[in-house]
């Protein structure tokens, strides 16, 4: 699933293309890709014009006059520019036309993906939105909010981290990543760390997202940014999807768990506590 940066990479890839273009048109073909009403959807987008291009969280948020569109990836979901002559594929699922005679169409293989048109003025109330959590690089992100919010999370400080309304965008890799470079256990429960690891958590998860966005995200299986820009992170990964391949510090073997369902790689000798 694409977590921040590569949410933040197609972004990125979309500003340059979509600022300053109107929508003339819209053809919804999968609907349960939209939680608005299709028509009414249809009908108010049209003549909007893209003023800019947001994330938050792992959300996608266009910023038209009236409407925040907003888009969730989820496992799969891409968007690839086309010319409305192109023959539509079997997993193009929602098709924007452009008034520069190009089309912004949605792929997603495994239809996860979810939209939704919401007044501007209305953003706020939107739950989807206003329970999320921090952002990685908020200044009010310190060690004492996150023990304040983990204080009764008895939970793998593992699965805290993939908590979207603590911190708003880390996903399973990057939480593997993050806990490595931290020295932490994924499996101790979040409530019994101490600040000074508290504090180690939020200052690799500030590197190593940084790292991950200069780099593209990271290209897996199940996602590639859109436009064929690939991820490059890949190569700097230190334990995710590395089991029993010799740790990068120790070189002793990295262990997987599934940790409340998740894939956890982590090294059993360097993350001890």
């Amino acid at each position: 699933m694409p977590e921040l940066p590569e949410v933040e990479t197609v972004r990125k890839t979309l500003e340059k293309k979509l600022v300053g273009r109107k929508i003339i048109d819209v053809k919804i073909i999968y609907p349960n890709i939209v939680e608005n009403n299709p028509k009414t959807f249809c009908q108010n987008i049209k003549n909007q014009i893209i003023n800019a291009m947001k994330r938050r969280g792992k959300w996608l948020i266009f910023e038209l006059d009236d409407y925040f569109l907003l888009s969730h990836l989820r496992m799969e979901g891409k968007y690839f520019f086309k010319n409305p002559s192109d023959e539509i594929k079997k997993h193009e699922h929602v098709i924007f036309r452009l008034d520069n005679n190009q089309e912004l169409r949605y792929n997603d293989t495994r239809k996860f993906g979810r939209m939704l048109l919401v007044k501007k003025e209305e953003l706020e109330d939107e739950k989807k939105i206003n329970k999320l959590g921090l952002e990685p690089f908020d200044k009010n992100l310190t060690s004492l909010y996150l023990k304040e919010k983990m204080k009764n999370i008895k939970l793998p400080i593992k699965t805290a981290l993939l908590d979207q309304s603590i911190i708003a965008g880390i996903g399973n890799i990057y939480a593997n990543e993050i806990l490595f470079a931290s020295k932490i256990n994924p499996l101790i429960p979040a409530n019994q760390c101490t600040l000074k690891q508290y504090e180690d958590i939020i200052k690799n998860t500030k590197t190593i997202l940084k790292q991950a966005i200069l780099n593209g995200g990271t290209t897996i299986k199940s996602y590639e940014s859109s436009e064929g820009v690939h991820g490059r992170f890949q190569q700097h990964l230190s334990v995710h999807g590395k089991e029993n391949e010799p740790c990068p510090n120790c070189h002793k073997p990295i262990k997987k768990d599934s940790v409340n369902g998740r894939g956890t790689y982590y090294c059993p000798n360097c993350q001890k506590n």
